[in-house]
């Protein structure tokens, strides 16, 4: 069987990365599929990144917010960009692309962070993005969903869970809702090949050396429906080189 790897990863402006080396890690990586979130960039601000990969973008109305874009080895079957409710869709949020074998789904989730009000556009979108995958998973096509999705699930998926119980990204109703994402037929790939005790971030607050101390989050995830889920077979979320506050999710799959 073939190996297909594949790499997400919340860029943090892609412009940035791309100086700080995003290209020569990438070609390091030998991905066959790259989820890029956080782009903050229009399509054509984008640098080179991978040769001879067909690309896919959808940027925020707002310049240099937000932003999504999808790169794969194998020419599309097709490309939907959004997930159909415009008031989201204008922040650039969602690709969903059919490969001949799977469909792969890139997402970024806002973040809830800076208030009530983007707190409860956050929950709006992840209530709407939730039956949205479900339509997805009912085409009973293989599923891959990738990307940040600014909750962590477990209290294994951050290490200060103690204290952040109250903050976005770890409150009770976003465990939840990431519950009911499961529930739709989707299995976590990292914690099911990492093992349910083990500590796995994929991004660190830029202070106090939390990276180097590996104090962090896992938000960034890359979920597929059991079919595929199986045949997962490694991964790697590598802390170094630091590009983004964020890094890289690896995923191997043989098909």
């Amino acid at each position: 069987m073939a190996g297909v790897r594949v790499v997400s990863m919340n860029v943090n402006g892609v412009r940035a990365a791309a100086r700080k080396g995003l290209s020569s890690l990438l070609d390091e990586l030998g991905p066959d599929a790259v989820c890029l979130q956080e782009v903050r960039a229009a399509p054509d601000q984008v640098p080179p990144l991978v040769d001879g990969f067909h690309a896919t973008w959808h940027p925020a109305e707002r310049k240099g917010y937000s932003g999504v874009g999808t790169l794969t080895r194998a020419a599309p079957l097709a490309v939907r960009v959004g997930s159909g409710y415009p008031e989201h869709d204008r922040e650039g949020r969602v690709i969903v692309t059919e490969l001949p074998e799977l469909t792969l789904l890139n997402v970024y989730a806002p973040s809830g962070t800076t208030g009530e009000l983007r707190q409860a556009v956050k929950m709006e979108f992840l209530e709407r993005f939730l039956g949205f995958v479900a339509g997805l998973v009912a085409e009973g096509r293989p599923l891959l969903l990738c990307g940040d999705v600014n909750v962590a699930h477990r209290e294994v998926d951050l290490k200060k869970w103690r204290s952040n119980q109250r903050s976005s990204g770890f409150l009770p109703e976003e465990r939840e809702w990431f519950g009911r994402l499961l529930d739709v037929g989707l299995v976590d790939v990292v914690r099911r090949l990492a093992g349910d005790d083990a500590e796995v971030y994929s991004w660190w607050t830029q202070r106090a050396g939390a990276r180097e101390r590996n104090v962090g989050w896992r938000i960034d995830y890359q979920l597929a429906t059991p079919d595929l889920a199986e045949r997962a077979v490694a991964f790697d979320v590598p802390r170094f080189p630091v590009l983004s506050d964020h890094a890289p999710v690896v995923v191997d799959y043989a098909l």
